[in-house]
Order: C-alpha cells, then structure tokens, then sequence
C-alpha cells in the first residue's frame, strides 16, 4: 500500500515539474559539443512554411469545398485564413520568446504548464504527424506514377501495387512500393543536412508558387462571372461549413516555430517566416477558389482534380500537365517538411529525457538529428508502404487542433503574474471553460438541424465570452520580449474556441483516437518519462534570446 501511495506521489510531483527558462545567452551547449548550426534566414524560413501548408490541397480541396459551398469557397477559404493568422500570431509570439530551440509547441507547454502536459502534446501532434506523412508520401507517389502513364508504352503495364496502392487486404492493408522508395531518398537528403534540404525545398516551392500563379493568371482570362452567381447558393452555413475544411488546408506555419534552433537571427526572423507565410498561402488559395469557381459552374466539378479538369475542358491541357507537375512539388516540399519537422521534436524529447537518450544525438560533421531523423523515415517507411491510409485519415488533425489551441493558452499563462497563485488557477479554469464552450458549440451546429436548434448556439457562445471578459479584466499581464500578439488575451480566447469547435466537426473515430492515445501516452509517462525526464539538465541549457538590434 505504501509502495502504491510512494508511486502516486512521485508520479504527481514529476507530472507537475516545469521547464526552467534561463534570460541571458542564445546559445546552446552541451558536453559533446554538438548542435544545430544557424543557417536558414526569413526567407528560408518563409519557404518553409509555404513548403509545409501547399501541397497538393490547393489543387483538389479548393474544388472539393466549392462543390458545397459553391462561389462563396472563396470566403470558406479567407474565415480559414484568418482563423490560422490568429492560430500563428500566438505561435509568432511564442517562437519569438523561446527563439533559442527546438520543440514547438510541446517546448511552450513545457514551461507554461508542466511535464505530463507537453508529453501529451507531443504525442498527440507526432501521431498526426506520422499519419500524415505516410498519407501524403502515398499521394505523392500516386502523381509520380501518373506522370509515367503518360508514356504510351508504359500506360496500363503498371501493378497498382507498385504506386497507386494495391487493392485493401483484411480492410487495413495496402501494398505500396514507390511511396517507402521516396521516403528513403527524402529522408537520406535531410540525413544529410539542413543546406541540402533547404535547397531542395527553396527549388520545389518556387516552382509550385509559379504553377500557382500560371494557374491564377491563365485562368482569369477564362473567367465567365455568371459563374459566381449566386454566390452563396446554399446559404452562409455552408460557407462555414466549408471553412472548417479549409482550415486544415493552412495546417503547416507551425513547422518554422520548429526550426528555431536553426535560424539566424530567431527573435526576429521566426515571426516573419511564420505570418508571411501564412499570408502568401491565403493570397493563392482565394486566387485559386475565384478562378476555379468563375471558369466552371460549381456544381460540376471533378472530384478528384477538379482543377485540372477544369483547364482540360477549356482546352487547356498544357495548364492540366503544368497542375500535375505542382501537385508533385507541392506534395514533396509538404512531406520534407513534415519529416524534418518530426525529427526536431523527437530531439527535444530525447533532450529532456522523455525519450531515450539516442534520439538527442546530433550528427558532429552534418549537425544533423540523424537517428531522429533515420527512425521518422523508418515509421512513416512501413505505414506508407503497407497501411490503407484512407482508414486512418479518419483520425487526422485532432493533434494539431489540440496543439494549437494549447499554444494560444501558453500566451496567457507566460504573461500572466507568477506572483499571483490564486488567480492563475482562476485564470486556468477560464480557458478551460473556453475550451468546452468550444466543443459544445461545435457539437450544436453539427448536429442542428433547424434553425430552432441553432439559437441554443448562443448559450456556449455567451458563456465563452464571459470566461474571456475573466481573462481580461481578473489578470495581469506583462509585456513578452521580442514579437508580442496583438489583443491577448482575446485573441487567444478565439483561437481557443474556434479550434475545438472544429475538434467537434471531426469524425468520431478522432475523439476515440485522442482519448485512447491520452491513456497510452499516461501509461509511457508514468512508467518511463517520469524516471528519466531531467527539465534542469546540466548539459542542455534553454535560453531566451538576446534582443533584437534596432
């Protein structure tokens, strides 16, 4: 009993541990002398995100959600938008105040909340990660091999098996040898180093932002504006309905929070890198939405590439293959980032001892993560090549939604008084009531089903504001170094609700997926993290950055 009673104690006060933040140096050090080494610049950093939000989305989902939202996906994609620049003003923020290393959002929460916490961040948000990255390598080798077919030789001599996916085995299974091909060369470039991932990121996301413009701009020309009338033809719910998929469609800006400990000049360049790419994605998604809708009536759209049927029946099949080219640039920047993104905060981790010391090596000649970075190849290797990932992409993007939404809480917390107990705690309890209005609200629209039912959605939406008027007028807050969020703690308090009011859109398997994760991650905790976990190591120092020069 007492063995019992000792185990409970100490899993209490370790779970309640925090990171400690130190104030001076922007330096990392440890025992072998091994790190990251500063290279990527805004520019970089801005290609990075764009590389990591575009993909192949921006040709398939813009004409998904038009066919229900009709002309008004347009604004479907702008609400999107402007719910992910408040999601990356919070991040911008963050990544300004903690510029020295890597760990995104799991680092943020950390030092805001506590241990157990970050661990259940991290697990949440790489689980999306590593589906994701199986998903999209399976789609990308899915383009590759439609490029080949348009060999005459070669067209209908291909096994599906090879690149499209084999036929499902048991309903789980499915063969697939291109996609575990292309993650071995992707991952070998990033083993490599970050010059030579940089380079071949910087080259696909150029090409694919020219396609994109090429898209908008021969386009216009095809553009019959009867097309965009009526412009919301199935009323504004639709077009909100469309935004909640859109959203998903700029899931990426959070990778440069990532790559902190590879920028130069951090404090200032993350929240560069992290806005302006999020402003260059809203500009050519509505760009892309307005052609797509004024070229062709929105209810006969393809559903598979509906953009590229569209030039095709203008008779602008030349635009078609340039679509094809995009979508294969498109979908390898997203994948090279996503992998190198995981293999950044599978180093964290090892760093602080959640995860087993290995992971926390850096290469000395490379000053690459290369045994994170080999094991995140190897997972998304065998799920890519033999997982039906359409099965599994039921239970995408509750990771990043939860993530998000504990980012925007982290703003509050940092800023609040540490002197005032009693008032965090009350301060705590107002975000979670945002949280729940959130869900409750999200769970009322999705399941009303008259406009009777819809006026119960002002109930969660007035006590939610309520919580954040606590938020603003009960605590204190005090100025962040470097980049500082606009509005806080409003606009944390929206980015709150509206991503767990889009955690209730998702479907029921992903609720089962968090919560059956959130116990596994517990059990991994409680009978490793907690043993080995050292938030005050001597060897790896966390600093915030020195302040921008003027």
């Amino acid at each position: 009993m007492r063995g019992s009673s000792s185990f409970f104690s100490q899993f209490s006060s370790s779970a309640l541990r925090t990171k400690p933040l130190g104030k001076s140096s922007d330096v990392i050090r440890s025992n072998s002398g091994e790190g990251l080494v500063r290279r990527l610049g805004p520019f970089d950093l801005t290609l990075l995100g764009i590389g990591a939000s575009i993909g192949a989305g921006i040709f398939v989902v813009t004409g998904t959600v038009a066919r229900d939202a009709g002309p008004g996906v347009t604004i479907s994609f702008l609400l999107a938008g402007a719910s992910c620049v408040l999601n990356a003003l919070c991040y911008a923020e963050l990544a300004s105040r903690f510029p020295a290393v890597v760990g995104g959002a799991y680092l943020y929460t950390y030092t805001a909340f506590n241990e157990l916490t970050a661990f259940l961040v991290f697990t949440q948000m790489m689980l999306d990660y590593h589906i994701g990255a199986a998903s999209i390598a399976r789609s990308l080798a899915s383009y590759v091999i439609n490029i080949f077919e348009l060999i005459p030789s070669i067209k209908d001599n291909i096994p599906n098996w090879v690149g499209h996916g084999s036929d499902d085995i048991l309903g789980v299974f499915s063969i697939n040898l291109l996609a575990p091909v292309l993650l071995v060369i992707l991952t070998i470039i990033l083993c490599r180093g970050v010059g030579e991932s940089t380079l071949v990121n910087t080259i696909m996301t150029i090409t694919k932002v020219i396609i994109v413009l090429v898209v908008i701009i021969v386009g216009a020309f095809e553009v019959d504006d009867s097309n965009w009338s009526p412009f919301a033809p199935y009323g504004f719910k639709s077009i909100l309905t469309g935004a909640t998929v859109a959203f998903f469609a700029y899931v990426g800006f959070d990778a440069i929070a990532n790559s902190a400990e590879e920028s130069k000049r951090p404090q200032r360049d993350l929240p560069i890198g992290i806005i302006g790419s999020l402003l260059v994605c809203v500009v050519l998604y509505s760009g892309v939405c307005l052609v797509i809708t004024g070229m062709v009536p929105y209810n006969i759209l393809g559903e598979d590439a509906p953009l590229a049927e569209a030039f095709t029946s203008k008779g602008l099949n030349f635009v078609s293959v340039l679509i094809s080219i995009g979508a294969i640039a498109g979908l390898t920047t997203t994948l090279l980032v996503g992998l190198y993104v995981q293999s950044r905060l599978y180093l964290g981790l090892g760093r602080d001892g959640l995860l087993p010391a290995i992971f926390a090596k850096v290469h000395p000649t490379r000053h690459t993560p290369i045994h994170s970075q080999i094991w995140v190849g190897i997972v998304a290797f065998v799920l890519a090549g033999l997982l039906n990932v359409t099965v599994l992409s039921h239970i995408l993007s509750v990771g990043s939604l939860a993530g998000y939404s504990v980012v925007a809480a982290c703003v509050m917390t940092l800023r609040w008084d540490d002197s005032q107990v009693s008032k965090r705690m009350e301060g705590i309890t107002c975000i979670t009531v945002i949280a729940c209005c959130g869900f409750v609200a999200g769970i009322l629209y999705r399941y009303s089903v008259s406009t009777l039912a819809d006026i119960f959605l002002i109930l969660p939406v007035a006590i939610a504001i309520f919580a954040a008027a606590g938020l603003q007028f009960r605590q204190v807050y005090r100025d962040p170094p470097g980049f500082s969020c606009p509005w806080v703690p409003i606009v944390p308090a929206v980015c709150i609700f509206f991503n767990i009011f889009l955690f209730a859109q998702l479907h029921y398997e992903a609720w089962v997926r968090f919560v059956v994760l959130s116990i596994v991650a517990v059990f991994v905790y409680a009978f490793y993290g907690q043993y080995n976990a050292n938030p005050a190591s001597d060897t790896i120092y966390y600093h915030r950055a020195p302040e921008v020069e003027a």
